[in-house]
């Protein structure tokens, strides 16, 4: 394994990595210099303004206005990923997203699937309990799992029992009778366009405004207001009450970290799978889940532990998780830099996240993605590896140009391959890279140089070399 930057620089293009969508070597060197420390607060700061407001997109860009499929919605949240300077703010949108997944599908309303968004990133930072609380009244969740048809004496279960399963503690600590009195409590809770479901969207608005923006709605003749046993609790239990149950549980504070190690530390197992298999690292996910308790549920105090703990910062713990699509094709624009403003080309351009494997805003089920491993076989691998390479390629790119003007000093004389090779992967922020992997680069290098023409600049053939950085298992990972 070869490093290619200070032990500084490797820790924070690795925080980086995992709280962001990766960093220019460039940007590395204002951080490394401002301090690791005053970068996690920063990177936690969830009052940092975007680069430009939803206000200006869609009035220069109307399909991200009328969102009548999810087409539009899924670009609008690409270019926010591309363009933030909050990064870690999105990338918990995008965990959130896997965890509390809801799809176009069922919903056929871009509008509601784009609200959801914005609602984690008022409230994906603070409290899980207010969280949870948010999603049970989020109109796209009361659609997508039903709670719109739950009804005092007539109850549907399917958010009650998701809620335990997949949302908060998991299978094997709650029982049938909790999910049933789960159910009763949430009755009520619903949606305030019930037009929408009732007619088939016969009153649902048309262009130039787009879809209905649904918003909840409690109905207190529709509550189950009768006592109700949950998780060894009594009472008259609304929504409310069961979510505050939840919180109290050890099992919840285990779930909960288990899945923020998962997507910022290391992947693990998929979720139905857990009851089965041990975390990969069980002192880590007790030591979250006192933070849990100790700070009364604060998912921002779990982070900041996290992005300072030494299982976070440990070289073992580096490039331990694969990109998902959406990671990856956010990590490359904004080093290529091609989308300084909101351009109609981001839609088809955020579908590549669609094309290796995972479609923004419509998860394939109520489980989302399965991690890891399952996002690189071979035909997804072909379209990571093709876009990465294809962007890279882009010489027209403002990241692009500037990143071959700092490997070649802003010179046009070629460089010895062994140290355009380095300065390639330190660009691209790749810390360290297996012996096999430089040595093919350093091959590679070496055999444009035999066979340079006139044709071919220096400048192309850094390019071509930044493509192949690209296609390595190291650029693929984080």
């Amino acid at each position: 394994m070869t490093t290619t930057m200070t032990s500084e620089k490797a820790l924070m293009a690795h925080l980086m990595r995992r709280a962001g969508f990766g960093a220019s070597s460039e940007e590395l060197d204002r951080l490394v210099e401002q301090g690791y420390d005053e970068t996690v607060e920063q990177l936690l700061d969830v009052d940092r303004p975007n680069r430009m407001s939803d206000n200006l997109i869609r009035r220069y860009h109307s399909e991200y206005s009328g969102m009548m499929g999810n087409l539009s919605a899924g670009a609008n949240w690409m270019y926010r990923m591309v363009s933030t300077d909050a990064p870690l703010r999105e990338k918990l949108n995008l965990m959130w997203h896997g965890v509390y997944a809801t799809g176009y599908s069922k919903l056929a309303n871009g509008k509601v699937l784009h609200d959801q968004i914005r609602m984690f990133e008022r409230h994906g930072m603070g409290s899980f309990k207010n969280l949870l609380i948010e999603i049970s009244k989020d109109p796209a969740m009361l659609v997508w799992l039903d709670n719109v048809q739950n009804h005092n004496g007539a109850i549907n279960e399917n958010y009650g029992r998701e809620l335990l399963e997949l949302f908060s503690m998991g299978v094997g600590n709650y029982s049938e009778h909790d999910v049933k009195e789960a159910a009763r409590a949430f009755t009520g809770w619903t949606i305030g366009n019930t037009e929408y479901m009732t007619m088939k969207c016969a009153r649902d608005s048309v262009w130039p405004y787009g879809r209905l923006s649904f918003h909840f709605e409690f109905k207190a003749d529709d509550h189950d207001d009768g006592e109700k046993e949950f998780l060894g609790h009594k009472g008259n239990f609304n929504g409310e009450d069961i979510v505050d149950i939840i919180c109290q549980q050890p099992a919840t504070a285990d779930f909960l970290s288990r899945h923020i190690y998962s997507f910022f530390v290391a992947d693990e197992a998929p979720v139905p799978e857990w009851p089965y298999k041990p975390p990969r690292d069980p002192a880590a996910i007790a030591a979250l889940s006192n933070v849990y308790f100790e700070s009364n549920y604060s998912i921002k105090a779990m982070l900041r532990f996290l992005f300072k703990s030494d299982f976070f910062k440990s070289e073992e713990a580096r490039f331990q998780r694969i990109k998902g699509p959406a990671e990856l094709v956010a990590s490359v624009l904004r080093l290529t830099e091609e989308y300084g403003q909101p351009n109609i080309s981001m839609n088809p351009t955020s579908q590549q996240a669609q094309f290796m494997g995972q479609w923004l805003l419509s998860p394939p089920s109520v489980e989302g993605w399965h991690w890891g491993t399952e996002w690189i076989d071979s035909g997804a691998l072909v379209e990571r590896v093709n876009f990465a390479s294809e962007r890279f390629g882009n010489i027209d790119s403002p990241g692009v140009r500037s990143v071959v003007d700092r490997i070649l000093d802003n010179s046009d004389e070629d460089l010895p391959p062994d140290e355009v090779v380095d300065r390639a992967l330190s660009e691209l922020g790749i810390t360290e890279i297996s012996d096999n992997s430089r040595e093919a680069l350093i091959d590679f290098a070496k055999k444009q140089s035999e066979i340079a023409t006139a044709e071919q600049t220096p400048r192309e053939r850094v390019v071509n070399i930044l493509k192949l950085v690209g296609a390595t298992p190291e650029f693929q990972r984080a």
